[in-house]
């Protein structure tokens, strides 16, 4: 009975039907009877459901629901600021990392000159290179050289800041700094040659690769040029949130970072949305931030691997502005396998930081990533020896850790999985880094293409006791790379004690090895479809193999990785190959085709015809990847294309060319890197803006060559549009600019004597200057050098028929 009935009965009425009750509507007994009396007020409350509780529960239930949905939607807006906040923010809630981060090469990459952090012996001890008898000593606190300065003298230099730690110790030495710089700026900083083994505690002089007389003070690989500069060559790699702060104005640097070396945001981008989220009273993360830092661990490899990438691949610097995730190819430009790099199947040849090798490799296209064999913090790898290996390969027992398949005495050399699938290359002298390609040892390549292999890596100091005895010694010294080095350089000497060359002897390695294999594995052995079976001919000329590239060019990326098949398109275009510009333009209509393949498509469309040329390319500058834009952008630029551009089209390439613009600026330390915007200035009809330009080369870079010929070269162009007044000034600014550029192009051809296009750029010059005896003498060492370039054999007899030409 409803709570609202009323107190008193109902009665029939006079027509003997029931009524209802006024307040509760409940019918009256159709016989007349009395109805039951009502409840007490106990029963009553006894009976009642409990609506006011329910009610209360769920508003109660609403509000938190509603809290923490609010909780949840509440979000930082997108694009909320960060900012970098250091380690010292992380240490309190991530203390196992940081433990684990202490002491590693990542900790040690940088650092002040303290008695904690310098490993060299610095005991007033002498060391001698080229002639030069160095001293190493202390002075009060500061750690002191005494070495040859860029004026030719020797000079006492104070240590400011230790490199590295392991295998080798460098230092640096701080240039130029003003006494109002502040003290978190840092000035110029060069580094040492003369460097410290940290395995065998010595010093040693670090040459450059391939010199071997001493540098001159002024050469720019002494250890105060720009080849051996901080902020050059090495800062972006070696501190936290670096910002080069250079100033072509002044050329000075006013360098800071957040911190001095390789912490913890330079991984996981900076902190500071991570550590205000981690701090509110939330029950959750943000659902537009996550935790605020790059997010390396979902699914998908790419974001832990291109955050890696930067400093671990041989690239240049689109936009500085990079920040931990997947946008590696935004803001890099990823060297192609390159000949002087890489050897003709993609393995290490110079030094090129891993990342290019490993996106070569099985394990990349298989989503294998960094950590899935280094720890994250430590860089350690996560097991000993073949247990890397084998704690991914746990197939049947005794499958791959066994002779029966590495056909070696247990715990040998051979026996370990990297001497056959990640072979060493050594560099700066004590460096041995393994090649990522994670590769099947192929000597049958070796035969048939010359490239290296795995196997002859050991076994070519087989060959020692065919040695002549006066060259024993020399090779006993020599690891694999070096023996391949000298066969390149100087294969033809007789070194063997029946006279083979090293080729001969490397060669003979080669067939060992393959014979071996071929016994070991019979049907089973794997040959795989290599790229550099296209490769390698390609490069020789050979005819037949840019049909092979093409169809090559067709496979996944899982059978030819895509770096390869950007190294194959750039050489069909090298070799002028007339498939090349349509193979681009199919390449580059493929959305799905990764960056560095479309990349180099757009740069080989300035091949195409204008009409192909200027539909392809105009689309690309719309393109996603900054990459493929600013390539189509270059090869527009220099297409035939470029000049039946309306009013429109041009403004959309100049807007693109603006981020080429920033590519270059870059590295604005760099004469190279002005002109090469003074070029594109030129071809725009920017004479002003490329004026400026080169003279900015020059400024930051005056030991530089080529800012003041192609300077000279632009004004002589112009002079007959300049008032007759200044056309003489400006014809003999034209002449001392050359006048000027002279020695410098003297040094670098006779640096490097064996490359000819330096040859045939001083023998130019030195026609330009008048000197005409000697400018055919360079003209003709430079078509000896390169005797297919026409160029070259052109240049000579023009300037012999000059030179018997009756004046």
């Amino acid at each position: 009975m409803s709570d609202r009935r009323s107190k008193s009965s109902s009665r029939p009425n006079s027509a003997g039907q029931a009524t209802r009750d006024a307040e509760s509507g409940a019918p009256a007994p159709r016989d007349g009877s009395n109805p039951p009396s009502d409840p007490s007020p106990a029963e009553k409350n006894a009976a009642r459901p409990p609506r006011r509780w329910l009610i209360a529960a769920a508003a109660l239930g609403t509000l938190i629901a509603g809290g923490v949905f609010a909780d949840y939607w509440s979000a930082e807006p997108v694009g909320a600021p960060r900012h970098y906040v250091g380690r010292n923010a992380c240490i309190d809630c991530h203390r196992e990392q940081t433990e684990s981060f202490l002491g590693s090469d990542h900790d040690k990459a940088m650092d002040l000159a303290t008695d904690e952090t310098v490993l060299g012996d610095f005991n007033n001890v002498t060391f001698e290179h080229d002639g030069l008898v160095n001293r190493l000593f202390r002075d009060g606190k500061r750690f002191m050289v005494h070495t040859e300065g860029e004026d030719g003298t020797m000079q006492d230099f104070e240590v400011k800041y230790v490199f590295g730690v392991y295998p080798l110790q460098q230092y640096m030495v701080e240039f130029d700094r003003s006494d109002d710089m502040p003290e978190c700026d840092v000035a110029r900083l060069q580094v040492l040659r003369i460097s410290w083994d940290s395995r065998d505690h010595r010093w040693f002089y670090l040459r450059p690769p391939d010199v071997a007389d001493k540098l001159a003070a002024d050469d720019p690989l002494h250890w105060t040029g720009i080849a051996q500069r901080w902020q050059t060559m090495c800062a972006d790699c070696h501190s936290t949130n670096l910002k080069q702060n250079f100033d072509p104005a002044s050329a000075t640097y006013h360098t800071t970072f957040s911190e001095i070396d390789v912490s913890c945001e330079a991984c996981h981008g900076p902190a500071s949305l991570h550590v205000e989220l981690a701090n509110k009273k939330s029950l959750f993360w943000d659902r537009r931030h996550g935790y605020g830092l790059a997010k390396l661990k979902g699914a998908d490899p790419e974001p832990q691997l291109q955050t890696c990438a930067p400093c671990h691949s041989r690239r240049g610097v689109m936009d500085p502005h990079f920040a931990a995730g997947p946008d590696y190819f935004d803001h890099y430009r990823l060297e192609t396998l390159g000949e002087a790099t890489y050897h003709g199947d993609g393995q290490i040849k110079d030094e090129v930081y891993v990342y290019g090798s490993f996106i070569q490799s099985k394990m990349y296209h298989k989503d294998i990533r960094c950590t899935d064999c280094h720890d994250p913090h430590s860089l350690k790898l996560k097991f000993p020896g073949n247990e890397t290996c084998t704690n991914c390969h746990q197939h049947a027992a005794g499958k791959y850790d066994v002779p029966a398949h590495h056909h070696h005495a247990p715990d040998s050399e051979g026996a370990k999985c990297v001497n056959c699938h990640m072979p060493h290359t050594t560099y700066m002298d004590v460096d041995p880094r393994r090649d990522h390609s994670l590769r099947i040892p192929r000597p049958d390549l070796s035969v048939s293409l010359g490239t290296p292999n795995a196997c002859s890596h050991c076994h070519v100091k087989d060959r020692l006791p065919q040695i002549a005895t006066e060259h024993r010694d020399e090779f006993q010294s020599k690891e694999y790379s070096q023996w391949l080095l000298a066969a390149e350089q100087d294969g033809t000497a007789a070194i063997g004690t029946d006279g083979e060359t090293v080729t001969e002897l490397i060669r003979q390695t080669d067939q060992w090895c393959d014979d071996a294999c071929e016994k070991w594995y019979g049907p089973t052995r794997k040959k795989p479809l290599h790229f550099a079976e296209a490769l390698v001919p390609l490069r020789r000329g050979d005819p037949q193999a840019a049909k092979r590239a093409i169809e090559m060019l067709t496979l996944g990326d899982e059978s030819v990785p895509a770096i390869a098949k950007a190294t194959l398109l750039d050489e069909l275009a090298r070799q002028g190959s007339r498939a090349a510009p349509r193979v681009a333009a199919e390449l580059a209509d493929q959305s799905g085709q990764h960056p560095l393949v479309r990349s180099t498509a757009a740069s080989v469309l300035a091949m195409a015809s204008p009409s192909t040329g200027k539909s392809k390319l105009m689309k690309l500058l719309d393109d996603d990847s900054r990459l493929v834009r600013t390539s189509a952008a270059r090869a527009l630029l220099n297409s035939p294309a470029f000049g039946q551009l309306s009013p429109s089209e041009r403004s959309q390439l100049e807007a693109v060319l603006n981020e080429v613009r920033e590519e270059f600026m870059a590295a604005s330390d760099r004469a190279g890197a002005h002109m090469g915007w003074a070029g594109i200035c030129e071809q725009l009809g920017r004479y002003g803006e490329a004026i400026e330009a080169y003279q900015t080369a020059i400024r930051v870079e005056p030991k530089a060559v080529g800012a003041r010929t192609n300077f000279a070269a632009l004004l002589e162009q112009i002079a007959p549009g300049v008032p007759e007044s200044e056309r003489d000034a400006l014809l003999r600014r034209v002449k001392t600019l050359r006048k000027q550029e002279l020695p410098l192009l003297a040094r670098d051809a006779a640096l490097a004597p064996e490359i000819a296009g330096i040859q045939y750029r001083y023998g130019l010059l030195l026609y330009l200057d008048g000197q005409l005896d000697a400018a055919l003498e360079q003209l003709k060492k430079a078509a000896r050098l390169e005797p297919e370039n026409q160029d070259f054999q052109t240049a000579v007899k023009l300037l012999n028929e000059k030179m018997d030409s009756p004046q």
